[in-house]
């Protein structure tokens, strides 16, 4: 079982990537007079872009645990947890070593809109 399915009970999508290019969205109706026009586009912030540049509110998680099946020296760790807070990267649970941590922060923070990675709540042993 990968990190994706593991996480968030899903199987990698078609074309899914680790760092998209935004879909456009349409921007909330606003009055004619106030914008000239009708709706604009708006891009989707870097931290809620899903696997195909989609919205999504775990976009950023997500798109960690897809780094990392895609990653072969990472192993799936039953025990890790990826989550985020705006654009901190989250880890959490159980590592077997330093090494694999190191290379998780390294993986996590290489992801579009990963601004640092927490690593506090990440026991190793």
């Amino acid at each position: 079982m990968g990190w994706l399915q593991r996480l968030f009970k899903m199987n990698k999508p078609n074309k899914a990537q680790v760092n998209p290019q935004p879909a456009p969205q349409a921007a909330a109706p606003q009055s004619t007079a106030a914008t000239g026009g009708g709706a604009q586009a708006q891009s989707v912030p870097p931290e809620r872009m899903g696997l195909n540049g989609e919205y999504d509110q775990s976009g950023l998680a997500k798109r960690v645990a897809l780094a990392f099946d895609e990653d072969s020296e990472l192993d799936d760790v039953e025990t890790l947890y990826v989550a985020q807070t705006g654009g901190t990267v989250v880890l959490k649970g159980k590592v077997p070593n330093q090494q694999m941590l190191n290379k998780m922060v390294s993986v996590a923070k290489g992801v579009s809109g990963a601004t640092s990675v927490e690593t506090n709540q990440v026991t190793i042993g």
